[in-house]
């Protein structure tokens, strides 16, 4: 159950309450790793940035062009001291919702143009909103806070423009993966701090919400794949190296003083995952906070799965569940108004 459809606020659903392995690693993801294994790839954290990036390209051929949508723009904003890119992709028929997506890869990795186009466009045509991708820039080129300022400013412009990219009044939804959902978390608190502007809903794909790479779930042999702790300590020197400094809320946005006020989130964590229980503790710190919100798990499922579309078939399931959750509380408001 998600957002619910009368005048009150929307109730809040946690139904995982402890790390417990429910089903093995789903075959397909199995079979790649074992596959990358017998290539010799090496780990991300075995790589430097550049050569890191090289895999982007590939895994976008993979998954190849996404559908077709109403309209594509693509346009370049200010940031603090460059520009920074961002792709609005518009429905065909008037837009329900603006989404703005933060995509994931440790903020050192990942792009607009490969595969977060294509799940984009998904969420477009399966929401029927406006999705603008915010191509923040990179660490190291360009650490902590780059990311964040970029992603503020791009959301700035978003809710300056609003009624050019839809229909006046339609919600405001901010959304991404990874250190994506990192970086819509801290956007929320940035929102709700710096007066505006309004976020109506925020879904956290498996976020990085802490700095702690020594929980349960970090130190897991089992979840040590795609994304490892290793690997997660290599984006983190590179975006954040003073250790001191990642217990900002900027940086980890779990240590706020307060979560008060936020706008009620989806926290969708994958089972096979680092970050499974810093995931599962922001949704827990949301409620407590009083923040509506619904917890997912995604069985069987590893870190990184979510855009890798027509590369694991669990993808375009995670996706769709997602695109559900949103589309009921874009129903909700609407009836509550």
């Amino acid at each position: 159950m998600v957002a619910g459809t009368d005048r009150r606020p929307p109730p809040s659903t946690i139904t995982i309450t402890e790390r417990t392995i429910l089903m093995p690693l789903e075959p397909v993801s199995q079979a790649m790793l074992a596959q990358m294994a017998e290539e010799g790839a090496p780990a991300i954290h075995e790589s430097t940035p550049a050569i890191a990036r090289m895999t982007g390209p590939i895994m976008a051929g993979l998954t190849g062009a996404g559908p077709e949508v109403g309209t594509v723009r693509n346009l370049k904003l200010d940031g603090t001291d460059g520009r920074f890119r961002v792709r609005v992709l518009e429905p065909e028929a008037p837009s329900q919702a603006i989404i703005v997506y933060f995509h994931g890869g440790g903020w050192v990795l990942g792009d607009i143009d490969l595969q977060y186009d294509h799940l984009a466009r998904l969420v477009v045509n399966q929401t029927q909103s406006t999705v603008v991708l915010v191509n923040y820039r990179k660490a190291p080129e360009h650490p902590f806070p780059t990311a964040i300022e970029d992603s503020y400013a791009g959301l700035r412009w978003v809710s300056d423009h609003a009624n050019e990219l839809a229909p006046e009044g339609v919600p405001l939804i901010v959304a991404g993966d990874s250190a994506g959902g990192n970086i819509a978390a801290v956007m929320t608190q940035w929102a709700r701090d710096k007066a505006g502007p309004r976020i109506d809903y925020q879904v956290l794909v498996y976020p990085v919400t802490d700095c702690d790479v020594n929980t349960d779930s970090y130190l897991a042999p089992e979840n040590q794949l795609m994304l490892s702790r290793d690997t997660m300590i290599w984006f983190w020197d590179h975006y954040l190296p003073d250790e001191e400094a990642r217990k900002k809320p900027e940086a980890s946005p779990i240590r706020a003083e307060s979560l008060a006020g936020l706008p009620p989130a989806l926290v969708f964590v994958a089972e096979y995952d680092p970050l499974h229980d810093e995931g599962i503790a922001y949704a827990k710190a949301l409620e407590a906070a009083g923040v509506p919100v619904t917890l997912e798990e995604a069985q069987g499922q590893m870190h990184a799965y979510f855009q890798m579309i027509n590369i694991l078939p669990g993808a375009l399931e995670g996706i769709r569940l997602v695109t559900d959750h949103i589309n009921t509380h874009i129903a909700s408001l609407v009836e509550r108004v």
